[in-house]
């Protein structure tokens, strides 16, 4: 990809960004908030010192950026995966579980994460296969996240709880399971894994002849099929789960990163906020870094936004909302105003 046709992709994004904040200010002027003061706070608890910045903005881009590779990889197949929370919370549960087991740290903590890859992609598995019988996966995804949801719910009151069962959760794990820290900061390690496969995968897709069969098979099934002569069936299959590897090793992160335990809760949405961090990023691996560090800011930020100036949190939900109808919208605008500058030459030839 050039330069030129990096940077429209880039620039759109960013102005969608500039148009979420711009609302968030009319919003909060609107609700009668003192703005000034609600904008500080989100600033200082997002981007504001170099500890709001690497414990909690970087520490809650980290599952966004997997997952909403996660949803960028299978949109761009075509492949409506809107499944990625429960993929995560497979991911995570599997995490825990391999964890728990008696084996030396380094080699547990590894197969944690290895078992969350696994797990996400056999959760998305049931999904790609209805789909080859023509069953919607947008319905199989969404319906498997609420059996994710409700699977946890009974694991950490049952065969995963605590050995005290006072609480619903699982045992903590171990220190020497968990993600290393960045000395001085809640940052795990875990944040460079998710950078390496954003570069990972933006390389992928744009180097690979399998990068360039999922974008073909994304952009015309039939026309892959026909003139490409590609298995569209099978690089639907293999993105599937692909995805769900991504969404679960999310989950995995999470769970050896930042909580040491699986819970109801773990995830406050992560999958649903991938959809809006894919979009944002117009489903390019290497612009979901930035669209989920904006994300893991305004999340950050609305904490520090409610704690500080009484402002609910429900306004930076509404303000994500935003941002995916203003990132479907971006393009359809764009469109229409190439087709329009292509037509004016010919016009105005008519004109003359």
């Amino acid at each position: 990809m050039t330069a030129r046709r990096f940077a429209a992709p880039a620039a759109g994004s960013a102005g969608v960004a500039a148009a979420a904040l711009v609302l968030l200010t009319v919003l909060l002027a609107l609700g009668g908030y003192d703005v000034p003061a609600a904008l500080g706070a989100l600033w200082r608890g997002s981007l504001g010192s170099s500890y709001a910045f690497f414990s909690a903005t970087l520490v809650r881009a980290t599952p966004l950026l997997l997952a909403g590779l996660a949803v960028a990889l299978a949109f761009r197949a075509g492949v409506w995966n809107i499944g990625a929370e429960g993929q995560l919370l497979a991911g995570a549960t599997a995490a825990i579980a391999g964890a728990s087991l008696p084996l030396p740290g380094a080699v547990r903590l590894t197969l944690a994460l290895t078992l969350a890859a696994i797990a996400g992609g056999a959760w998305a598995l049931p999904a790609a296969l209805l789909r080859r019988r023509g069953v919607l996966e947008v319905i199989s995804t969404i319906m498997l996240n609420f059996i994710a949801l409700n699977l946890v719910g009974y694991l950490v009151r049952g065969p995963l709880q605590e050995p005290t069962h006072a609480y619903p959760q699982s045992r903590t794990i171990d220190v020497a399971a968990r993600l290393p820290r960045v000395p001085g900061t809640r940052l795990h390690l875990g944040v460079g894994l998710a950078f390496a496969a954003a570069i990972a995968l933006g390389i992928v897709m744009r180097r690979t002849a399998w990068g360039f069969r999922v974008r073909a098979t994304g952009a015309n099934p039939r026309a892959a099929a026909s003139a490409g002569l590609i298995d569209v069936s099978r690089v639907a299959l293999e993105v599937f789960v692909l995805s769900g590897a991504l969404a679960g090793l999310a989950g995995g992160i999470e769970a050896t990163g930042v909580t040491y335990a699986l819970y109801e809760g773990l995830s406050p949405g992560y999958g649903y906020t991938a959809i809006a961090v894919a979009l944002l990023a117009r489903l390019d691996p290497l612009l979901v870094a930035p669209s989920a560090l904006l994300f893991g800011a305004l999340e950050a930020g609305a904490s520090a936004m409610q704690r500080d100036a009484g402002v609910p949190a429900a306004f930076v939900t509404v303000v994500e909302g935003s941002l995916i109808l203003l990132a479907l919208l971006v393009p359809v605008l764009t469109r229409a105003y190439e087709a329009r500058a292509a037509r004016r030459p010919a016009l105005v030839e008519a004109d003359g």
